[in-house]
């Protein structure tokens, strides 16, 4: 299943908090990121993967309209606002929709899902890609990097970023992601979710220690979530 990476953006922390509940509890969002300073979010929008974002109007410095106007023919948007005399130049912007403040989590969601069929036939348009079993390449701070999947150790996830641990490197490689995102692309023959925060290679798996693997003095638990899958790879494996 094809996950919504989402950027929302508000200068209002509590109604910026409420659309970032609101993409959490759905299942076909991925938060890619929140920003309260219109210019930042520009420079993200346009570095990373982002499908949605979810733009309030009036803010200082960038108002949504002129953000809307940057990023165009990128990412959908859906406009959210408080001042509902903005529609008109919303939609002039071919925007998805545009939710007036305050809106529930109904109306979120029925807009949310006008945005997804829209980004889906755009990806249906698409020529098939074949999927890469060997490596990815990752933007990690001001280059992009190609990892080779035997080159991982394992993969610890932060709260925007994610630490890929490499074998032969003593400084993990940092990029804006999510485990979420990043479990996505990895084959799944090859790599396993054991922890929130942690994806391993099973490659390097060698010892397990109390419901602990083992990779020298790092130990990562095995945590009740994904025991039974990791139970299943044990077994096949088991003499």
């Amino acid at each position: 299943m094809f996950m919504t990476r989402v950027v929302a953006i508000d200068d209002e922390p509590l109604a910026l908090q409420l659309v970032k509940g609101y993409v959490e509890k759905t299942p076909t969002l991925e938060l890619a990121g929140t920003f309260d300073n219109p210019v930042d979010a520009v420079a993200f929008i346009q570095s990373a993967e982002v499908d949605l974002v979810l733009l309030d109007i009036q803010m200082p410095d960038l108002t949504g309209t002129e953000l809307a106007r940057v990023i165009a023919g990128g990412p959908k948007v859906i406009f959210t606002t408080a001042y509902e005399k903005y529609a008109l130049e919303g939609f002039r912007l071919d925007a998805v929709d545009y939710l007036l403040k305050p809106f529930s989590y109904a109306e979120f969601l029925k807009a949310v899902q006008k945005a997804e069929k829209l980004i889906a036939a755009e990806r249906s348009q698409l020529p098939a890609l074949e999927v890469n079993n060997d490596f990815l390449f990752i933007r990690s701070e001001s280059r992009i990097r190609r990892i080779n999947f035997s080159e991982i150790h394992y993969i610890e996830g932060l709260k925007d970023y994610v630490k890929i641990w490499l074998k032969d490197e003593r400084k993990p490689v940092l990029s804006l992601s999510t485990l979420k995102a990043l479990e996505s692309r990895l084959p799944g023959d090859r790599f396993m979710r054991v922890h929130r925060s942690y994806i391993v290679n099973l490659e390097t798996v060698k010892v397990i220690e109390r419901g602990r693997i083992v990779f020298g003095e790092v130990r990562i638990p095995v945590t009740e979530q994904y025991i039974e899958n990791f139970r299943k790879f044990l077994d096949r494996n088991f003499i």
